[in-house]
């Protein structure tokens, strides 16, 4: 199994890319891990309290299953990954069934920043995209998908997302072996991405 890591900061594009690249791949041959399945189980907290938790810092993650469910797969061997609601601030009851394949791509903001999750990795990728370019992004997915006002967005924005980004997310793209600018938007790193994992496939 060769595995890739690809991070970068919300709204940078990175789900893009990697769809993109899954999309123009056989079936069955390319998996995807994201990140954002591995966020605590908050069950027992209530939604005040779910609320307040700062979902943009590494303590929101369960690193321990997303390392393990990884080092599994690259056994050889099938896992149940969790699924979360960003609207529950919360796992769902149900899994996904995830079998080991050719190549997994582990996305997520912060899927570099564990060094244990790195060291499982072959390749390491991080997105990157201009600021007010993110920003835009984030309002326009977060208005439309978890139902928050633009007001909303701007304020996490500002307390949140930016210096969770500048402590967190930013420092991680000196472990990165590539670097993709401009992030879905760049068609001919994409086209690159797409020529290498096609030839890991069939060398």
């Amino acid at each position: 199994m060769y595995i890739i890591g690809i991070a970068g900061g919300t709204g940078s594009g990175k789900t893009t890319v990697v769809r993109k690249i899954v999309e123009s791949m056989p079936d069955g041959k390319v998996g995807l891990i994201p990140q954002d399945s591995y966020y605590n189980d908050n069950t027992a907290l209530t939604m005040e309290e779910r609320h307040k938790i700062n979902y943009d810092h590494p303590s929101a993650f369960d690193w321990d299953l997303l390392v393990r469910h990884i080092r599994e797969l690259k056994n050889g061997h099938a896992v149940e990954q969790p699924t979360y609601s960003y609207l529950e601030c919360n796992r769902l009851p149900e899994t996904i069934h995830v079998e080991p394949c050719e190549i997994l791509i582990i996305e997520g903001i912060m899927a570099l920043y564990r060094k244990e999750l790195r060291d499982l990795m072959d390749l390491k990728i991080f997105v990157d995209a201009d600021p007010d370019e993110r920003l835009i992004r984030v309002i326009s997915r977060d208005m439309v998908e978890r139902g928050r006002t633009a007001e909303m967005v701007m304020g996490r924005y500002t307390e949140v997302l930016k210096p969770m980004h500048m402590e967190f997310i930013e420092p991680t793209k000196r472990y990165a072996d590539l670097i993709i600018p401009q992030g879905g938007n760049n068609r001919k790193a994409i086209e690159l991405m797409r020529s290498y994992i096609t030839h890991r496939l069939h060398p």
